[in-house]
């Protein structure tokens, strides 16, 4: 079996917010598998903030950068079409990093087959049950090491990782004081639980917005935001808070070098510890992490107490677009292409 597949393609380096003129759609043959390989085709795709800093170029980063004139990549849900693997047979659901194209073929230990349990669906493997799902769990849980009774303060709080955040946080007893950036991702915070929701775009001022909500200060940020937020939570901060550096989007698209927060001192002055982290590397030398946050997870969706949502564009065609959202407050949730 052979097919046709469009795949996304890097033509140039942006300079700032990617434009259409960066990257170049193709249209590719895509051959029968050979022996130990398997024909897939994608049927989701995720689009991630750490795609961003892959287009730099950056050769120095935990990621290989995206190559100029190749096929982009990411994870993606796809089925089976024809394997030729015996670990494989047709109609299989598997978990790829061959996003960006809608049929790949590729060796099958590059491939991790998996099995909805009730009441899942596929694409949660590439969400609350995928690599935002664990990123969130093992920041907020390893690093942030978080005690009951204790505040915390997430930026990003309504997409896929913030939003996983806040409601394990809440499992675990803390005060929670999220940072969004609409009314309307203010009431699907404050409805998942959160003790406080911030509009940073609509504050006069996000240093005394969190204070009001934190009057005691701060004992965990957890940052998906970076630039402003940071200052904001290192002036909150409480002795010896904890700091999880995830990511800061804010940034992503700025590729010169800015100096850092200009109360950067506070990490000494109030002990502050300051972990930065990339859940595939966390997982790999902590044994029985990724087991735990599959059975955690999985027991805390059973009884309703973790809940998600999902913005879904629809075709490969429109993968862009959605990628693009994510830098302009497009989504509530995880950020998915469906692309058949």
């Amino acid at each position: 079996m052979s097919l046709k597949s469009r795949q996304m393609h890097l033509m140039s380096r942006p300079n700032g917010m990617p434009t259409p003129e960066n990257f170049e759609m193709r249209t590719v043959d895509v051959g029968g598998p050979g022996p130990g390989e398997v024909l897939v085709r994608n049927r989701w795709m995720s689009v991630d903030p750490y795609m961003r800093p892959r287009m730099i170029g950056m050769e120095d980063s935990y990621i290989p950068p995206f190559s100029l004139g190749e096929a982009m990549d990411g994870t993606a849900v796809g089925e089976v079409l024809e394997s030729a693997d015996p670990a494989f047979s047709r109609g299989d659901l598997v978990l790829s990093f061959m996003g960006w194209r809608e049929a790949f073929t590729a060796p099958a230990d590059q491939l991790e087959k998996i099995d909805c349990p009730p009441g899942i669906d596929e694409q949660a493997f590439l969400g609350v049950l995928g690599m935002p799902g664990l990123t969130a769990y093992s920041g907020l849980l390893h690093l942030g090491q978080p005690v009951p009774g204790e505040t915390i303060f997430v930026s990003g709080a309504a997409g896929a990782v913030g939003s996983y955040v806040c409601q394990i946080a809440k499992i675990k007893g803390l005060n929670v004081v999220a940072s969004v950036g609409s009314e309307e991702k203010c009431a699907w915070v404050l409805g998942r639980g959160v003790d406080h929701a911030i509009n940073y775009k609509t504050v006069p001022n996000l240093l005394e917005a969190v204070q009001a909500a934190a009057p005691r200060g701060i004992d965990i940020y957890f940052d998906n935001v970076g630039a402003e937020h940071l200052e904001v939570a290192l002036e909150t901060a409480n002795q010896f808070a904890r700091f999880v550096e995830c990511g800061m989007i804010a940034t992503y698209n700025d590729v010169g070098r800015r100096p850092g927060p200009c109360n950067i001192i506070n990490i000494v002055l109030k002990s502050i510890r300051m972990e930065g982290y990339i859940n595939s590397t966390l997982a790999a030398r902590t044994p029985g992490l990724k087991e735990a946050f599959l059975r955690d997870m999985l027991q805390w969706i059973a009884e309703g107490r973790i809940r998600w949502e999902e913005t879904v564009i629809e075709g490969i065609e429109n993968a862009l677009d959605g990628f693009l959202q994510l830098f302009t407050g497009g989504n509530v949730g995880k950020m998915l292409i469906r692309i058949g």
